[in-house]
């Protein structure tokens, strides 16, 4: 995909790291646009209206978390959350709050550029459709419009960040069918994504809070133990 014109938001307040990023990613052809702090991030956000955000989890003034809130509440532009940390919790969160994928610290430009250019990819849509655009599809209490990229559950309009409707819509097209996990990171995230399998994990699970009536007892996406995930077929 050219990167011409595309313009990525850096949201780092560590001058190293800034530098390097600039350099490199100007290099592959980008516009960086830096902000050294959350609030900063947010304005900055508002005024050039970038084509992705690397943001980092610790920022001054506002934390990578309320950012990464703040700009979800009005815009699905894709977010790469980079941190320091590797622990499972502060990727849950960045990823609860609506983080496209995310990277920890230390990492190398060429895995970098790779994960933003295959969330650009899926943002852009360049890549071959998961499942077909062209039809609704109705299953039991859930009704998802390729078209209008509408998700209403039990006649009530859901809104679903794009990765969250990505991974419905190829659920629901594929009901009754057991899909691996390898399936769904591949269709979803891309052949050659090489993050942690917990981001299906996370995902699934914001779903379930969505369209589920129990999502602690989840009667539509059921788990499959050791394979993956079904989403039940029902009548239509």
């Amino acid at each position: 995909m050219s990167s011409t014109e595309m313009t990525i938001l850096v949201a780092e307040d560590e001058e190293s790291f800034v530098e390097a990023l600039e350099l490199g990613l100007t290099r592959e052809g980008f516009t960086v646009e830096v902000a050294r702090d959350g609030q900063e991030a947010v304005d900055k956000f508002e005024m050039i209206q970038p084509d992705l955000i690397l943001l980092d989890l610790m920022l001054p003034k506002m934390s990578g978390i309320d950012v990464c809130r703040t700009i979800r509440a009005s815009s699905q532009v894709p977010i790469i959350m980079v941190t320091a940390k590797s622990t499972e919790i502060d990727t849950v969160v960045g990823l609860e709050v609506g983080a496209d994928d995310y990277v920890t610290k230390p990492y190398s430009m060429r895995e970098l550029v790779a994960r933003i250019r295959a969330v650009l990819r899926r943002h852009q849509g360049e890549e071959m459709p998961a499942t077909p655009r062209d039809r609704t599809l109705k299953r039991g209490e859930v009704f998802l419009d390729p078209e209008r990229h509408e998700v209403s559950v039990r006649n009530k309009l859901v809104k679903l960040p794009l990765k969250e409707f990505e991974l419905l819509e190829l659920l629901m097209n594929n009901a009754g069918k057991v899909l691996t996990r390898d399936m769904i990171i591949d269709r979803i995230w891309g052949a050659y994504y090489s993050g942690d399998t917990k981001t299906l994990d996370v995902h699934v699970k914001r779903l379930r809070s969505k369209i589920e009536r129990d999502p602690s007892s989840p009667k539509l996406i059921t788990t499959i133990r050791g394979l993956g995930y079904r989403f039940e077929d029902q009548k239509r």
